[in-house]
């Protein structure tokens, strides 16, 4: 089996080992240990009956057969489309379709503007080098407290991204955008979603392909750097699907 590959993005030539893949996705479970956004009712999972028939093993069945109630937006990691803010039917299923790219993670801490906590592009700037043709940034909020795997995020008011660096990261061309936040906008915003919309260009000048994936966990043993990101989703005609962004270190040759 190949494990070492080089692939390339614009002229520039990188190598990576899929060997060594990161998840950055949280499992999602049956009951509370989930992280909780907007009022979302916990993830049900409940066993099938018909008849004679019961779809558990434990409980006398011949196979396990469930169904899976769960909020891909309050309940853990999940990608969502523009139509996530808007009347048509876009879904993510229809528009996601460059499940490869090369991504940049990068590690900061919100800072502190009145009541609230942002992570500015005066901070995130620097780190975007020019020469390389990033697709994706990912971005892993400090402190990293494992307790984010399990979080009830509800009336918080967590960390937010300013809507500039929506606008800066479509100006960049950067089509996938990952944070371990419930979401990129404030809690409570009067309804504005100004970083979404900045993001999306939405309404008059749509990145259709662009998504947004909120709720990743970071692990701390993954260091800052060059990534390749696959960005895996279910095949759901809905505006956002739980996914299961994976990401492979990178050098450049």
């Amino acid at each position: 089996m190949i494990k070492q590959a080089t692939i390339q993005f614009a002229n520039q030539l990188f190598t990576f080992d899929l060997s060594q893949p990161y998840d950055l996705s949280l499992p999602i479970q049956e009951g509370f240990e989930n992280p909780n956004c907007y009022w979302a009712e916990p993830p049900h999972f409940e066993t099938i009956r018909a008849g004679d028939f019961v779809g558990s093993v434990a409980l006398g069945g011949s196979c396990n057969y469930q169904k899976i109630t769960l909020t891909p937006h309050g309940n853990g990691t999940h990608t969502e489309c523009y139509g996530h803010i808007s009347a048509e039917k876009a879904t993510i299923n229809n528009l996601h379709k460059n499940y490869f790219a090369l991504a940049l993670l990068i590690s900061l801490a919100p800072q502190e503007q009145n009541e609230d906590k942002i992570i500015s592009w005066k901070q995130i700037e620097p780190f975007l080098d020019k020469d390389i043709p990033f697709e994706a940034l990912i971005i892993r909020t400090l402190p990293n407290e494992t307790s984010k795997k399990t979080r009830n995020y509800n009336q918080t008011n967590p960390p937010y991204l300013d809507s500039l660096v929506g606008r800066k990261l479509a100006e960049r061309n950067i089509q996938h955008l990952l944070v371990d936040l419930p979401s990129v906008d404030r809690e409570v915003d009067g309804g504005k979603l100004a970083m979404h919309k900045a993001f999306w260009q939405y309404p008059h000048a749509i990145r259709q392909n662009a998504t947004i994936t909120e709720l990743i966990f970071v692990e701390n043993d993954i260091p800052d750097g060059i990534y390749l990101l696959n960005l895996q989703i279910i095949s759901l005609e809905t505006d956002a699907s739980p996914s299961k962004p994976i990401i492979y270190p990178m050098i450049p040759k």
